[in-house]
C-alpha cells in the first residue's frame, strides 16, 4: 500500500509543478477536503480552481510515508516567496481524500 499511496502523492506534485491541473484533479476524491493555516476548501474542483490561480511550485524534500498517508517536508514557490512547508495527505482507494498543509505564515503576511 506505501507504494501506490506514495506514488499518488508524488504524481499528483509533479502534475501541479508542469501545472497539468486536469491531470492533478484526476489525483484528487471528488470530495477532497484542503485544511490549509490560511483557510479551507471542500471539494476537488474548487480546490484545483485555487491552485490553477496560484501556480505555486514544490521541491520534495523529504517523504515519509505509514500506511494510507503521505507526509512531504517541501518548499513551496508562492511567486515572491518560497516557504518550507509540511503536507499531510491522506489517501483512500487510490485518491487523495484529505491533505493538511503546515507553516510558518509571518513571511507571507508582512509587509513587502
Amino acid at each position: 500500500m506505501d507504494d501506490t499511496t506514495r506514488n499518488v502523492a508524488e504524481q499528483f506534485i509533479r502534475y501541479l509543478n508542469e501545472e497539468d491541473f486536469d491531470k492533478a484533479e484526476s489525483c484528487l476524491d471528488p470530495d477532497f477536503k484542503f485544511i490549509g493555516v490560511l483557510g479551507k476548501r471542500e471539494g476537488a474542483s474548487v480546490y484545483m480552481k485555487d491552485m490553477q490561480k496560484m501556480k505555486f511550485k514544490y521541491e520534495i524534500i523529504r517523504t515519509f510515508t505509514s500506511g494510507e498517508d503521505v507526509c512531504f517536508w517541501y518548499n513551496i514557490d508562492m511567486g515572491e516567496k518560497t516557504i518550507e512547508s509540511s503536507g499531510w495527505y491522506h489517501i483512500k482507494d487510490g485518491k487523495i481524500r484529505i491533505l493538511k498543509v503546515l507553516f510558518d505564515p509571518r513571511p507571507l503576511l508582512k509587509e513587502s
